[in-house]
């Protein structure tokens, strides 16, 4: 049997080209000359090298440092990634039983954090580019209309940029937020590298433009290894009570026995960007313009640019992210993933059923580019020479309205406790959700568990199911079977 060492060697040998993160990109020659093999330098808190939940020596000296490198009040290492900074800052900002205002597309960890907390949540949903299947921003006025209807809220969370590199209007919302008496947490997840571009390069940072908490995952865009992450805080408008909970938390979400592997690699990523980023993140812009520039000759993939600034709610875009629209549903996103791995060998992040997406950073290189465009050429060919086939296969799905707040039965806490039974997913309209469903990547549930089922969430899952996504969150999916709540199913 192949061991999971030598098959990782054995990928890392290959001709894939990785358009997915880790944002290192298995850059070797960039990086590895000065990062020694780690089992020579992984140990654990020994005399003169700092313990990371009572940081007092070298730990506390570079997360000082990085506080003033992103421009916050404090920051904090997360070795757990940004999901334990979700959790942490949620239950900080937030009693328990207490509400708060998500973002809809936020990652499954934010949802997790209400259910620990047994917190009642309340929805924002971003803007829908629908041409493109694609979620835009969140509008301010959507947060501030939400916060009204709903003054006991304590705190909201949104995520910016979202996968697809598309920006809120952060500055705005967080004048809304606080004119209220909230605090905002930004999941920065994917915008580690935004505050090291040049003006105009790449969007400001939502630290920046006044969130309270920004939480970022130094692996997605930075020369960092997995599981690194990092957690900002501005401290005008939390209590001290808070902030004694948040560093509670980060012990409480984290391991005891932090990597030290890891904390030196996001040490070395930072200062990496500190001295390199803006003119690495300048050679990187180039390059996507000129990418962007080229695709614009293919008849049938399209790649979202500048031009969708000022609408669907998108203030600004993160061009790091190349997303790979099929303009007239010839093909699905999920052909065009497999297309490019098995006839080109590149690696995407994920795909969804319209669309592909690829991830850069400033560790890609110009050979990258060039590959991916000239595969997008002949995927171009392809689906125009197969157009009839998939066209065929398309028409099979059904396109429905994907907007709207699902009707929430219970609180994903009194959900989760309840007795839970399987029901096949075509018998489930009006039953109540029992689990979180979602593909992963991205993670984002389209079924959170205490949310009445309707038919439009069943179709959903069925196009996921039918284009061989990897669909999260089924009690059995060969039999397309759903956890419901025993109730609703014997009523």
């Amino acid at each position: 049997m192949e061991s999971l060492l030598e098959k990782l060697c054995a990928y890392s040998q290959s001709e894939i080209y990785p358009f997915h993160m880790p944002g290192h990109k298995r850059n070797v020659g960039a990086l590895g000359r000065e990062f020694p093999n780690p089992y020579r330098i992984d140990i654990t808190e020994v005399e003169g090298f700092d313990n990371l939940h009572h940081a007092e020596g070298i730990l506390k000296d570079f997360m000082q440092r990085a506080a003033e490198i992103y421009g916050s009040d404090e920051s904090f290492y997360l070795i757990n990634g940004s999901s334990c900074g979700i959790l942490s800052a949620v239950s900080a900002c937030v009693p328990r039983r207490g509400e708060i205002l998500i973002a809809r597309n936020c990652h499954k960890a934010a949802y997790y954090a209400v259910l620990q907390n047994e917190l009642k949540a309340e929805y924002v949903y971003p803007q829908e580019i629908e041409s493109l299947g694609i979620p835009g921003g969140i509008l301010p006025e959507d947060v501030d209309k939400r916060l009204e209807e709903n003054p006991d809220i304590q705190a909201v969370l949104i995520v910016s940029p979202t996968f697809d590199g598309m920006v809120s209007d952060i500055k705005k919302i967080a004048e809304n937020v606080h004119r209220r008496g909230k605090i905002l947490i930004v999941d920065e997840a994917h915008g580690a590298h935004l505050p090291f571009g040049k003006d105009g390069d790449f969007p400001s940072s939502a630290l920046k433009n006044g969130a309270d908490i920004v939480i970022e995952s130094l692996h997605k865009t930075l020369p960092c290894l997995t599981q690194t992450a990092i957690l900002h805080v501005k401290k005008g408008y939390l209590t001290d009570t808070q902030m004694e909970k948040l560093k509670m938390y980060l012990s409480v979400y984290q391991s005891s026995s932090p990597s030290y592997v890891l904390m030196a690699g996001m040490e070395y990523g930072i200062s990496f960007m500190e001295r390199q980023g803006q003119e690495a993140l300048a050679r990187l812009k180039e390059r996507l313009t000129d990418f962007r520039e080229k695709c614009r000759c293919l008849s049938e993939i399209y790649v979202p640019g500048k031009e969708i600034i000022g609408s669907f709610g998108v203030w600004d875009l993160d061009e790091s992210k190349i997303v790979m629209v099929l303009r007239h549903h010839l093909a699905s996103g999920k052909w065009l993933l497999d297309y490019l791995r098995s006839a080109h060998k590149l690696e995407m992040e994920l795909c969804a059923p319209q669309y592909v997406l690829a991830l850069t950073s400033v560790m890609d290189e110009q050979e990258g580019m060039e590959r991916l465009f000239a595969a997008l050429c002949a995927a171009d060919r392809k689906v125009l020479e197969n157009n009839q086939a998939d066209a065929l296969k398309m028409q099979k799905i059904s396109r429905y309205n994907k907007k709207g707040s699902p009707e929430r039965a219970l609180t994903i806490f009194d959900a989760m406790e309840q007795e839970k039974a399987v029901c096949p997913i075509a018998a489930c309209e009006g039953k109540i959700s029992g689990a979180f469903v979602y593909v992963y990547p991205p993670g984002i549930p389209c079924l959170v568990p205490g949310e009445r089922i309707t038919r439009e969430i069943i179709l959903q899952i069925e196009e996921y199911l039918y284009l061989d996504l990897e669909v999260c969150g089924m009690a059995d999916s060969r039999e397309y079977g759903l956890k419901v709540l025993k109730e609703s199913v014997e009523k």
